[in-house]
């Protein structure tokens, strides 16, 4: 089996990311849909509206992270999926019901966003480890890029057959069959064997949450992966406002063209997670350098004069700000102490998703009061400054040294002299 698809040859595994494929396509099948919906249909497209609803959808996850992350540890992690996974369906299909009956209102996706964000505050941590519990540790970082690679498979296929279902029943039967996709996870976790999983051992007694916070607070490098991530998060990765606000407002498009947009960036996407899949070892540089590029393909798009210019830029982001991501989440777990890996990554879930509570409604409202494209620029800005004051860090921190070589072909490398609490930073 090819390198890049080493954790398929599992079984579980195989199985469980079957049922994501199918999943991931109907959650960016709904996320369209509900985006549409408030934009158009519950308001007159207005941009505060659309980032509430999307801060609401990840506020949980910054306000319960050291909570869900104890409870992770604590529980079987595949019961706990069951259960996330049910209540995320029905919240799925109520907003589908409402829509189609003719019954919605703003409040309802509002109140539906903030039941999605409590359910996912618990499923996001409980998904992200159950993957170690499937595969062994040298296959780790393959099994995460692969799980990136499902997530954007089906932002790649969600939003275009979003705008065509939209466009021709309507977007209250996207969120129905949204709902409906949920049921091939649950059946999936429960055709897994429990005798080829290798739980982690679980956390008992109080106080479980505040040494989760303890850990993290004596790492300073996966503090400085959550610092690049928070940031990326918050303002460089609204693209579900940013988007919708270009593709009606600046270039005039209508529902099939804004779920085109959706594909191209996860065109970008889908390759740098293959990609990822291939590498063994995450590495600093290659996320100190793929924000690099996610600051000009940033930029790009913020300065795109046509539709068609903007969607290249689009899938120059998805590429640079995937590889980012699936390299800090790789470099987080295969980091973390088994035991502590819940808490962890709740941690690292809510620094990356839960800063979208601040940053969404500050986006929407910088997309009415200053105009579409400084949605896009605000988040290049923060990307590329952010970077400066990490770069001047790691150039004078007594344990990190930074070289350029220009030799052959350019190359950074980045490395620390290892020490008795921190460990050897990747190169």
């Amino acid at each position: 089996m090819s390198p890049t698809f080493a954790s398929l040859s599992i079984r579980n595994y195989r199985i469980y990311a079957l049922g994501a494929i199918v999943s991931n396509v109907g959650t960016w099948m709904g996320r369209v849909a509900q985006d549409w919906v408030v934009l158009t249909e519950l308001t007159d497209h207005s941009a505060t509206a659309l980032g509430i609803v999307t801060g609401l959808q990840f506020l949980p996850m910054l306000l319960l992270a050291p909570w869900t992350g104890a409870v992770v540890d604590r529980f079987p992690k595949r019961a706990l999926l069951l259960l996330t996974q049910a209540v995320l369906g029905l919240t799925a299909l109520v907003g589908g019901v409402l829509v189609v009956t003719g019954a919605a209102q703003l409040w309802h996706f509002y109140l539906l966003a903030l039941m999605t964000g409590v359910a996912t505050a618990f499923d996001n941590p409980a998904r992200q480890t159950f993957v170690s519990e499937m595969v062994p540790r040298e296959r780790l970082s393959n099994a995460v890029a692969l799980n990136s690679a499902s997530f954007n498979l089906g932002r790649l296929i969600g939003p275009a057959v979003a705008g065509l279902v939209i466009a021709g029943i309507g977007s209250g039967q996207a969120l129905l069959v949204n709902s409906l996709s949920f049921v091939t996870v649950i059946v999936a976790l429960l055709a897994l064997r429990a005798s080829e999983l290798t739980p982690a051992p679980r956390v008992t007694g109080r106080g479980s949450a505040r040494e989760g916070l303890r850990y993290v607070r004596g790492r300073p490098d996966i503090i400085l992966v959550m610092v690049l991530i928070f940031v990326l998060g918050t303002f460089g990765m609204n693209f579900q406002i940013t988007i919708a606000l270009m593709a009606t407002q600046v270039f005039g498009r209508g529902a099939e063209d804004y779920g085109l947009l959706g594909s191209i960036m996860a065109v970008g996407s889908l390759s740098a997670a293959l990609l990822a899949a291939r590498r063994s070892e995450p590495r600093l540089r290659v996320l100190l350098l793929s924000l690099v590029g996610f600051t000009f393909a940033a930029a790009g798009a913020a300065l795109a004069p046509t539709y068609a210019s903007f969607a290249v830029a689009l899938a120059a982001c998805g590429l640079t700000a995937l590889t980012a991501m699936t390299t800090a989440n790789a470099m987080v777990q295969m980091r973390t102490d088994p035991m502590m890996r819940g808490r962890v990554m709740a941690l690292y879930m809510a620094i990356f998703f839960g800063g979208t509570p601040l940053g969404a409604p500050i986006i929407g409202w910088v997309g009415d009061v200053l105009g579409p494209r400084w949605t896009i620029g605000i988040g290049a800005a923060a990307v590329g400054i952010t970077l400066v004051g990490v770069s001047i860090w790691l150039g004078r921190h007594e344990n990190v040294e930074v070289t350029y070589s220009s030799q052959r072909r350019p190359r950074v490398r980045v490395s620390s002299a290892p020490t008795h609490d921190v460990p050897q930073a990747a190169r």
